[in-house]
């Protein structure tokens, strides 16, 4: 829970934004649309840290924020 400020506001938004899949894969120096189709072709972790000259944990975490957030997440609630 957001602490209140002195104005009784809290400190941060009523949202959080993490970075999109798309940022993440830009970030990491990857073509996010060979990504998502690697995806799509079921490629292995293995196979995907070859093509795209990351380590598997880079990849484990990119497909990891894919099938749990999707695509882009903002998240939010009043």
């Amino acid at each position: 829970m957001a602490l209140l400020g002195e104005n009784g506001t809290g400190r941060w938004p009523p949202w959080s934004r993490m970075q999109s899949l798309n940022e993440m894969t830009e970030e990491a120096g990857i073509d996010f649309d060979q990504f998502i189709e690697s995806i799509r072709n079921q490629a292995s972790i293995a196979q995907m840290s070859e093509q795209f000259q990351v380590s598997e944990k880079t990849i484990e975490s990119l497909q990891d924020h894919f099938f749990h957030y999707g695509i882009g997440s903002v998240q939010g609630g009043d």
